[in-house]
């Protein structure tokens, strides 16, 4: 059990340790900054007032990917539908334009020389089903093994290979004709 409520500088430590992964988490799920650092202070309050509820049985990191998945798929839902009502009241507006867009998502780690391939394959990445957009992440961008996200995402080990199998697949197909390209 975490508890933080009679050491608030254990907390301090707590998010220090743990908040490049949270945010990079979140980034990579929901590829807008701001977004990632809403969902990283939602991640930490959630954190303080469930403290209690870690029984130690996962590690606490483990504990806060859960977290943060779960905060950023609901925030990402909450977005399509903002976005499906935005249009949805467009065709009654002049505009005729939604409201809200994603936008090109540029990650503050990428170099500028390589910022259009990594636009492109994040925009290939978010057509993936949410299972396998969410393992491929875990295990490309954070490194997690899959017994790791095994343990994050509840899902069996062998299930987590099926969806990085299938996500590989699916982005070579979606990639195929930008490499041709390329090449």
């Amino acid at each position: 059990m975490l508890n933080f409520r009679d050491n608030e500088q254990a907390f301090r430590d707590f998010i220090t340790q743990h908040q490049p992964r949270v945010y990079n988490t979140a980034l990579n799920l929901l590829q807008n900054a701001e977004d990632a650092e809403e969902i990283t202070q939602d991640v930490f309050i959630e954190a303080w007032n469930k403290a209690h509820t870690f029984k130690g049985e996962a590690q606490v990191s483990t504990w806060l990917y859960r977290i943060a998945i779960n905060k950023s798929i609901d925030h990402l839902r909450s977005k399509k539908r903002k976005k499906r009502f935005a249009f949805l009241t467009s065709l009654f507006h002049d505009s005729g334009e939604p409201i809200s867009d994603a936008g090109d998502f540029v990650h503050p780690g990428v170099v500028t020389e390589n910022r259009e391939k990594a636009a492109i394959l994040y925009k290939a990445i978010d057509k993936l089903p949410e299972t396998q957009k969410i393992a491929f992440l875990l295990s490309e961008t954070a490194g997690l093994s899959y017994a790791e996200i095994s343990e994050i995402t509840g899902s069996s080990v062998s299930s987590i290979e099926s969806m990085l199998f299938r996500a590989r697949k699916n982005l070579r197909g979606m990639l195929a004709d930008f490499y041709k390209k390329e090449g």
